[in-house]
């Protein structure tokens, strides 16, 4: 069979121009990145300047204490860059001290989950590197919608009402800032965060202590606003305030563990990206300490197949798609760690050749790793909905509620010059751990997607990174920046963004097109997130896909479950068409809150 025509519908039209183009989560972001471009800014003063907004305006979807994780390419690189900003586990973050605390489990929220924050120093970084302009130009945007106020998003409006009950029975910091009159902020309530406003502020003024001119200058004045960070207000008031007990996942009260010495240890840096061929395109990824090497293995399993069995609208290509992931990130969670991970042999052509022949046309509801020669396979405890911890799930979850996800953001922008960005923030949520009232944000919540088990690359151990579900991507062709694609959604990001690299890469979909079609993913893995349960051949499905198609897995074997017509996947992206030279965009539409801009 022929892979399925695109449909005649959008949402909204794939934007064109010749001039800049911007794609986020959030139309304030997208508008402040934009905004930049205009102004004469590069791609990468742009990304920064959303990434501060983002902190401010997706408050349940990231934060100032959370992590990222981009990857990028200049105009004048051969190669595509990835910035790192996963912070790393605390000094004091040890098994040892976990499993002392009565706990089986890394919580899922409250500071013992909370690795060294990184995204601040990552985009202070990449700024300083890359960028043009001063701090205090990049920063008037966030401190502006700090202060002044911005109108709050229904998803945040939600989930303060979710977890309105912790935080007036236990997390009152939180309490004070996200209910201060002691009712739920409705969806378009300006709110303000002059705290926070107040710690950008201390960035800024850290840069005047620079006074020399040009490049060199610049530079200092940035570094001096990443030395503020890690050693000033920031590092001694949230390690100081979460050192008192407070409530985490699971119900018990602890103590965090991170000090103002776990701050001024860590530095953001820049790593080698990960690659591999895929119908005529190059996939660019973050290494094994991300699931994104999961998204290689399962293009390299895909690539040789017909056509149609890369269709996720048909029902063998819906199949072969779910099947193939189960297999990758059955990898993902015994082999991918911040450790000696064997990546040459987890994307070699014979081992993918190899798990390949293990689909069938039947579901599996097995946890099938591979098998590496010399190394012992580590297998996660595989708890069910019926044997995890007696709480709801979600990331994070916090027993006292119920249930309650976290998410992440996604931005990605392409300028005039041809410098390309695709950066995932995430972590920090409103609802990770209690405000710290000083500084008007929490930390995240990262280490919960370690195990406190010995002996894996994914165990917990001081100064090691968390195995991180961002995943952002960079596709290439003939070496050039071809465009720059990503999604929130934990362990579903490479799921969603595959959907929409088989369509505009092997059906031919115009970008919006393939990010406006049907999304469905796989839940045959342990969760990321606490409290890590799994759903043997659980399969979620968005009602577009058919009742044909979702009926047809059934009968294969996969336990489905509907989520609605427009539920799944917030993908965005950017690029350039490498015939015309003209810059494209598109954003999700579902939850009326992405969108694309630019000329």
């Amino acid at each position: 069979m022929a892979y399925s025509s695109p449909s005649s519908f959008t949402t909204r039209p794939t934007l064109t121009g010749t001039f800049g183009m911007t794609a986020s989560t959030h139309w304030i972001a997208t508008a402040t990145a934009q905004g930049v471009l205009e102004r004469g800014g590069n791609a990468f003063d742009a990304a920064v300047a959303a990434a501060f907004v983002l902190h401010v305006v997706e408050p349940h979807l990231n934060g100032p204490g959370g992590d990222l994780v981009a990857i990028f390419q200049t105009a004048d690189a051969a190669a595509p860059t990835v910035l790192m900003g996963q912070g790393p586990a605390p000094a004091g973050a040890t098994i040892e001290h976990y499993r002392g605390e009565g706990l089986e489990l890394t919580p899922g929220a409250g500071g013992l989950a909370a690795a060294v924050p990184g995204a601040v120093d990552a985009w202070l970084l990449l700024l300083r590197d890359h960028g043009t302009w001063e701090l205090s130009d990049v920063l008037a945007y966030a401190i502006g919608y700090a202060r002044d106020g911005h109108p709050l998003v229904a998803g945040a409006a939600a989930t303060i009402a979710r977890v309105a009950d912790l935080f007036r029975e236990d997390w009152t910091t939180s309490a004070d800032l996200w209910t201060p009159d002691g009712e739920i902020p409705a969806p378009g309530r300006i709110v303000r965060n002059p705290a926070y406003a107040a710690v950008l502020d201390s960035l800024v003024h850290a840069t005047c202590t620079v006074r020399d001119d040009g490049p060199v200058g610049r530079a200092a004045r940035i570094d001096a606003a990443r030395r503020e960070w890690k050693t000033g207000i920031v590092a001694h008031e949230a390690a100081a305030f979460l050192a008192q007990p407070h409530r985490h996942s699971g119900g018990g009260l602890h103590a965090a563990v991170i000090t103002a010495d776990d701050f001024a240890a860590f530095e953001a840096g820049y790593e080698s990206a990960v690659s591999r061929e895929f119908r005529g395109r190059t996939i660019a990824k973050a290494g094994a300490w991300t699931q994104g090497p999961a998204l290689l293995q399962t293009l390299g399993m895909l690539e040789p197949l017909d056509d149609d069995l890369l269709d996720p609208s048909q029902e063998a290509g819906a199949h072969t798609i779910l099947e193939a992931q189960k297999l990758a990130y059955a990898d993902r969670d015994t082999w991918f760690g911040d450790d000696d991970v064997d990546l040459d042999v987890l994307l070699s052509a014979d081992y993918l050749d190899e798990r390949r022949s293990l689909i069938t046309a039947a579901a599996s509801g097995e946890y099938r790793p591979g098998a590496l020669p010399g190394r012992t396979p580590f297998r996660p405890p595989l708890r069910t909905g019926y044997d995890a911890p007696a709480v709801g799930t979600g990331e994070p979850t916090v027993s006292k509620t119920g249930e309650t996800k976290g998410d992440t953001c996604h931005l990605d922008v392409i300028d005039r010059w041809g410098n390309v960005v695709s950066a995932t923030p995430s972590g920090g949520w409103l609802q990770s751990s209690p405000t710290i009232p000083a500084l008007g944000f929490c930390l995240g919540t990262r280490l919960q997607m370690t195990w406190l088990e010995p002996g894996h690359p994914s165990s917990l151990m001081p100064g090691r990174r968390p195995r991180t579900t961002l995943t952002p991507t960079l596709v290439l062709r003939d070496g050039a920046p071809e465009f720059a694609i990503g999604s929130p959604g934990g362990d579903q990001q490479d799921q969603w963004q595959l959907l929409a690299l088989l369509r505009m890469i092997v059906g031919g979909f115009a970008p919006q097109q393939a990010i406006d079609a049907p999304a469905l993913h796989t839940t045959s893995m342990p969760e990321s997130f606490w409290p890590r349960t799994w759903t043997p051949a659980g399969a979620v499905v968005e009602n577009r896909l058919g009742d044909a198609v979702i009926e047809g897995l059934e009968r294969r074997g996969h336990r489905v479950t509907r989520a609605g017509q427009w539920a799944l996947g917030r993908v965005s992206a950017a690029g350039r068409d490498p015939g015309t030279g003209v810059l494209w965009a598109a954003a999700n539409p579902r939850g009326m809150q992405g969108y694309a801009a630019g000329r």
